[in-house]
C-alpha cells in the first residue's frame, strides 16, 4: 500500500469517526423516542404514543407554530437587508474601508450567544420595547444579517462587473439591471443565505432565551424548560421530527442549488461576449 492509498485509508478513518460521534447521540435519541418503556435504559417495545401526545398538546403546537412565523419573517427580511449590505459592499472601491465593513459584519458572528443576547436585552429594556415576538423578531433579524452578508457576498464578487456594463448599454434601468443581471447571477447565493439564517433561527437558544417574554416561546426554550423538570421521551419525539424537518430543509436547499447552478450556466451562455 503507497502513502496515497493509506493517506485516503485514514481520511476515511477519520470521517467516519467524525460522523459517528456527530450522529450517534441524535439516532440514539430517535431510537427511544419509539421506546414504549417511558425512558432511556432498556427498550421495551415500539410506540407512537410520544409522537401522539406531541400533537396532542396544543400549546406546543401553537409554539411550533410561532417558531415556523418567526423563523421565515426573521430570515426572509435578514435576506433582503443581506443582500442590500452584500451590494453596499461591493460597490465599495477603497479595499481599507470594504475590509473595515466585512470585519465589522463578521462581530456578530463571532461573538458568544451570551453576549449578544445580554445586550440585545439591555437595549430593548432601555428603549421600551417590550419582551415578546417583536423582540425576539428584531434578535434573530440582527444575528441573522451577517450571515446572509457572508453567503451572497462571493457570489456578487464572482459576477463580471463586464455584465452590468453591458446592460445599461443596452438601455437597461437600475431595476432591470437588479432584477434580470444582478438578482438571476446571485439566486445561488440568496437561497444559501435564506436557508442558513432560517436554520440559525429555528435552533437559536441563548439569545432567544434573553429577550423572550413570559407570554411567548420557541421551541428552543420550551425544549430547554421541559429538559428541566426531568426526562420525557416526548422531548425525543419533538426532537426526532425537528431534525427530519431540517433534513427536508436540506434536501431542498440541494435541490434550489442544482436548479440555480443550471440556471446560472444557461444565463451564461446566453451572455454574449
Amino acid at each position: 500500500m503507497n502513502k496515497r492509498t493509506g493517506g485516503r485509508t485514514l481520511f476515511r478513518i477519520y470521517l467516519a469517526m467524525v460522523l459517528i460521534i456527530l450522529y450517534a447521540p441524535i439516532f440514539y435519541l430517535m431510537y427511544y423516542s419509539f421506546n414504549s418503556g417511558g425512558h432511556m435504559r432498556n427498550f421495551e417495545g415500539f410506540t407512537l404514543d410520544w409522537y401522539k401526545e406531541v400533537f396532542q398538546d396544543t400549546r406546543l403546537i401553537i409554539i411550533v407554530i410561532n417558531t415556523a412565523v418567526l423563523a421565515l419573517l426573521s430570515s426572509a427580511i435578514a435576506t433582503i437587508l443581506g443582500f442590500s449590505g452584500a451590494l453596499a459592499i461591493v460597490s465599495v472601491r477603497r479595499s481599507r474601508t470594504r475590509n473595515t465593513l466585512l470585519s465589522l459584519n463578521n462581530v456578530l458572528i463571532v461573538s458568544p450567544d451570551v453576549i449578544i443576547g445580554a445586550s440585545f436585552l439591555v437595549l430593548f429594556t432601555m428603549v421600551g420595547i417590550k419582551l415578546g415576538f417583536m423582540s425576539v423578531l428584531l434578535s434573530h433579524i440582527a444575528f441573522s444579517i451577517p450571515i446572509t452578508v457572508l453567503m451572497i457576498l462571493p457570489k456578487l464578487q464572482e459576477m463580471p462587473s463586464t455584465l452590468v456594463d453591458a446592460a445599461r448599454d443596452l438601455g437597461a434601468s437600475s431595476r432591470q439591471v437588479l432584477t434580470k443581471v444582478i438578482l438571476p447571477f446571485t439566486r445561488q447565493g440568496i437561497f444559501a443565505g435564506f436557508f442558513m439564517a432560517l436554520t440559525y433561527s429555528l435552533d437559536d437558544f441563548a439569545v432567544t432565551f434573553f429577550v423572550t417574554g413570559s407570554g411567548y416561546s420557541t421551541l428552543s426554550v420550551e425544549i430547554y424548560s421541559r429538559a428541566r423538570q426531568g426526562i420525557s421521551l416526548s422531548i425525543n419525539a419533538l426532537s426526532t421530527m425537528i431534525f427530519l424537518f431540517t433534513i427536508v430543509l436540506v434536501a431542498i436547499y440541494y435541490f434550489l442549488s442544482l436548479k440555480s447552478n443550471t440556471q446560472g450556466r444557461s444565463f451564461r451562455t446566453e451572455v454574449p461576449k
